[in-house]
């Protein structure tokens, strides 16, 4: 999902208190908790089935058998939580879908919620879905017999869907809601002292400071709640792609071993996950994407044998191509061979996606992905705490804007340093300062160094609270003492927040209990079983095209000129997907957009001594390539105390990059005739 909503967040995370605060004052609903769901005990309409699930061992299984249609259609209305609540009624009324889905959840949200949930244990969930998704459109979700799934549930699914059943009450309705959990691994904590990594092998001890432990499960959960007739089904920590995977697998009645077949349900979960990512949101030729105010939401039609057509409600904005929705093919997803998930290992890399002509807003078909065994583990993330952070934003104006406003961020630090040694207390364990407009992101690439208008942004982190609250008070004098034309503090005095970060293990899926209550009954608990042999994906295939055979020329380009590209992050990492815009483009790419290019571009924000910072993969099946650039978040999330702690400007700034010694390749392409129209 995307995260973007969190970048204040970031800088202002005690939001959230204030946020569900407001909630709570208005809606008393909201103080119902998970003992309040458990024993409401909503009517059950069981009928049995003959289904089995080899994977698991069930305890009270009983479950409705899936529905017998032909084709699917699954929109989803949440790319992250605070999306734009006008996606729903779009989905709802325009969309002719049968499942609305919401993703709500990133790690920087888990930490928010988790922080939420300690200063009021009844919440920890997104307060956004029950109260402006569901409670306005409940009737007509109703009426026309919309499946919603959502892991809004957050660290306290109980709560939210306790708050769901009270709406669905108040409306007189008898909707079934049903919550998986047993992904908060909060109460192992004692016996976890020393988990193992990422890398399945070294192992480390848990931080002392941990916060809350989510593991990522799976879309199975999802499915069992559908099969037993849940209208509403909310979890807690998932896969982003399993909110639609769990009702392509109850509707379809896919196995567990069709690994094919839920890699593609995967694929489609994965590309509508970030909502309006796939259908024209921050694609890199956003010029030509028409009425942002009224952005379609994606909708997927899958069939049982795992194709599907995306597109988007009629008569809305937005854009489905192949440019859109590559972009989103590749957002954030590492290996495009090894893309891990809890129910398959997935191979995207060699994805095709097709224009389908004479669709208004378009329409593409997705086609070619493989699915193999999964690992025998769970990703967990944990976050811990580890010291405050503040952060203050400054516009400053007038001649040497630039100048002025790095002295005054450097002279405010001086000060409070001198303060901290009055004081007895320690240094800032992070400072970063950056002068906004004056492209200090861009390190050694910066070009505009004169602007009459600039924001210089000051972020520090400190072992104590009191410390940062001396650097709070610092800020303001400045309008006074220091340069002119220092306009204000954007959001007033800097808060200072706790930092909530992640740490990422591996846990065994055998070792874990999966509950799904639904009418607020305990209905089954699973255990997924060891698989004996997991199988691995293939080995890489042979580059078709030898790139040392390739001409060579005077000519140069930005790299904008030959591809697409899109940026994400995960923990510490970004990733940037490179899509050529057409298929004789590809070679050349993979010849002069090599990994020392791309570690030498963005140098300046890697980490020192990483080693084997930058990893390319590729994605022939769209002509694509994807990097993995390591540490080089400054920590990434809330960790981080840049003014980008996520890379979502990272590929934007590949853009500019120019590529040299090569052929005419515009001409090459206008000589290719009717194949410059596809990338088939």
């Amino acid at each position: 999902m995307s995260n973007i909503s969190n970048l204040s967040r970031v800088v202002h995370s005690s939001g959230v208190q204030r946020l569900t605060n407001g909630f709570c004052l208005k809606t008393p609903l909201f103080a119902y908790n998970g003992a309040r769901f458990l024993h409401s005990g909503y009517p059950s309409n069981k009928t049995t089935s003959n289904r089995s699930f080899p994977r698991h061992r069930f305890e009270c299984a009983t479950h409705y058998t899936s529905s017998a249609k032909d084709t699917v259609r699954i929109g989803c209305a949440s790319g992250f939580w605070g999306d734009t609540s006008a996606s729903v009624p779009q989905l709802i009324y325009s969309g002719k879908i049968d499942y609305l889905v919401f993703d709500y959840l990133s790690e920087i949200t888990m930490s928010l919620l988790a922080a939420a949930k300690t200063k009021m244990p009844n919440m920890g969930y997104a307060p956004d879905f029950v109260q402006v998704a569901i409670a306005p459109f409940i009737h007509d979700i109703h009426k026309k017999g919309i499946r919603v799934v959502s892991n809004a549930g957050g660290v306290n699914p109980l709560a939210c869907a306790a708050a769901i059943q009270e709406v669905v009450k108040k409306a007189g309705l008898h909707l079934k809601v049903a919550v998986v959990t047993g992904d908060d691994l909060m109460a192992q904590k004692d016996s976890l002292s020393e988990v193992r990594m990422a890398d399945g092998v070294s192992r480390s001890k848990l931080p002392k400071t941990v916060h809350s432990m989510n593991a990522y499960l799976g879309a199975v959960p999802i499915q069992k709640c559908l099969d037993l007739g849940a209208d509403i089904v909310v979890t807690g920590r998932c896969v982003d792609s399993a909110v639609a995977l769990g009702p392509l697998m109850h509707s379809f009645g896919w196995k567990q071993n069709n690994y094919d077949l839920l890699a593609a349900g995967s694929l489609a979960g994965h590309l509508i996950e970030c909502g309006a990512q796939a259908t024209g949101g921050i694609f890199t030729d956003w010029h030509t994407v028409p009425a942002w105010d009224n952005m379609g939401f994606p909708v997927v039609e899958c069939s049982a044998d795992g194709s599907f057509v995306l597109s988007k409600p009629p008569k809305t904005g937005g854009l489905v191509s192949f440019g859109t929705v590559a972009e989103q093919l590749v957002y954030e997803i590492g290996d495009p061979q090894k893309y891990l998930l809890p129910d398959v290992t997935c191979d995207f890399s060699n994805v095709k996606i097709s224009e389908v002509a004479g669709v208004e807003g378009g329409v593409v078909k997705v086609t070619g992905a493989r699915g193999f065994a999964p690992s025998n583990d769970y990703k967990v993330c944990a976050t811990y705490m580890d010291g405050y952070r503040a952060t203050a934003v400054c516009p400053v104006g007038g001649p040497r804007a630039t100048e002025k406003a790095r002295r005054t961020a450097e002279s405010i630090i001086k000060r409070t340093r001198r303060m901290f040694k009055q004081l007895g207390l320690e240094d800032f364990s992070s400072v970063n300062i950056q002068v906004l407009g004056a492209e200090d992101t861009y390190g050694p690439h910066s070009n505009n160094t004169t602007p009459r208008e600039v924001v210089v942004w000051m972020a520090v982190r400190h072992g104590q609270k009191k410390a940062l609250e001396v650097f709070a008070r610092e800020i303001a004098p400045a309008g006074t003492g220091m340069a002119p034309g220092l306009m204000g503090i954007v959001g007033g005095r800097p808060r200072v927040s706790p930092v909530l970060k992640p740490f990422f293990f591996m846990h065994a899926k055998s070792q874990l209990k999966v509950d799904v209550h639904i009418g607020g009954e305990h209905a089954e608990t699973h255990t997924e079983a060891e698989l004996d042999s997991p199988e691995a994906p293939p080995p890489a295939e042979e580059k078709a095209v030898p790139v040392a055979d390739l001409p060579s020329g005077p000519h140069s380009y930005r790299l904008e000129e030959l591809a697409y590209t899109r940026s994400g992050d995960k923990g510490d990492s970004s990733n940037i997907g490179v899509i050529s815009r057409h298929p004789l483009y590809f070679p050349y790419l993979k010849q002069h957009l090599t990994e020392a290019v791309v570690e030498g571009y963005f140098q300046h924000l890697i980490q020192p001594d990483t080693h084997d910072a930058v990893t390319r993969y590729e994605l022939p099946g769209i002509h694509a390539l994807n990097f993995v650039l390591q540490s080089s978040l400054g920590g990434g999330g809330v960790a981080s105390i840049r003014c980008d702690p996520q890379g979502k400007a990272y590929g934007q700034m590949l853009l500019d990059l120019k590529l040299t010694g090569l052929p005419d390749l515009k001409s090459l392409v206008d000589g290719d005739g009717e194949r410059g129209k596809t990338h088939e």
